[in-house]
């Protein structure tokens, strides 16, 4: 037997003719297409280049950003909150209360606190200097600084933040002094010259605080230089250079 092979269905249907372009989307899909978006790249931080941080300091920058990088938070809050919170209550006490007694006693236990807080929390844990006066069996009075290792360094945001605090909220005060001067208004002039007692000896009381600390470490450094083997001429010559230039910076 022989087999002819041929195609199946071959020459049996043919083609529609195309009377136009035939859309292959269903009618009901067409209908609720939605219009086409177009995504442009752009680039926020060349159009406003204050939107983003440029820095890790950037990044950290503001009131949070300092609390997080701080090693003492609550005694860096507690330090410019009694502060602010005794000049606060100063500013306000005419609109809220008339009653000069209560405004005393308010801004006078906030200032004591603050005194409290300052020279013995704050400047021991935030910058690790306290001062104190003592007074001898012959009845003189002296000054006692202790102050923390010097290999044990304070953290950087706290200690900026304490000598921020410490010299910029006497200004504040002496400000408030001559406000109250200029408007007669003599009855508060007692609790700003207590406000400049409290804040002046902190100011005073640190700032030679920190000059003892660093004389004691310059000394010590010279010390260890003897122990090194830098005696005779050059241990001299490290010795005066050394003592010379802290007492050039320090002032003492």
């Amino acid at each position: 037997m022989s087999a002819v092979h041929t195609p199946l269905l071959d020459g049996q249907i043919e083609p529609d003719e195309l009377s136009g372009s035939i859309d292959p989307t269903p009618q009901s899909q067409s209908n609720n297409a939605r219009p086409q978006v177009v995504l442009t790249p752009t680039n926020r931080a060349a159009d406003n280049p204050n939107s983003m941080a440029t820095n890790p300091s950037d990044a950290e920058a503001g009131i949070a950003g300092i609390f997080r990088q701080s090693a003492h938070p609550l005694a860096l809050f507690a330090l410019f909150f009694f502060r602010i919170a005794a000049i606060t209550v100063y500013l306000l006490s005419g609109w809220v209360t008339d009653n000069f007694v209560l405004t005393t006693v308010a801004v006078v236990v906030l200032l004591s606190m603050d005194f409290w807080n300052c020279r013995n929390v704050a400047g021991r844990t935030l910058v690790g200097l306290r001062f104190w006066n003592q007074v001898d069996e012959d009845g003189e009075s002296y000054w006692v600084f202790e102050s923390r290792d010097p290999s044990r360094p304070a953290n950087a945001i706290d200690s900026r933040m304490f000598w921020i605090a410490i010299y910029v909220f006497p200004l504040l005060w002496v400000a408030l002094f001559i406000v109250s001067l200029l408007r007669f208004n003599l009855r508060f002039i007692p609790i700003v010259i207590l406000a400049l007692v409290f804040n002046v000896t902190n100011a005073v009381g640190f700032t030679y605080a920190d000059r003892d600390a660093k004389q004691r470490w310059a000394n010590s450094v010279v010390s260890s230089g003897w122990s090194l083997g830098f005696g005779g001429i050059g241990g001299q010559l490290l010795s005066g250079a050394v003592q010379k230039g802290v007492g050039r910076v320090f002032g003492s």
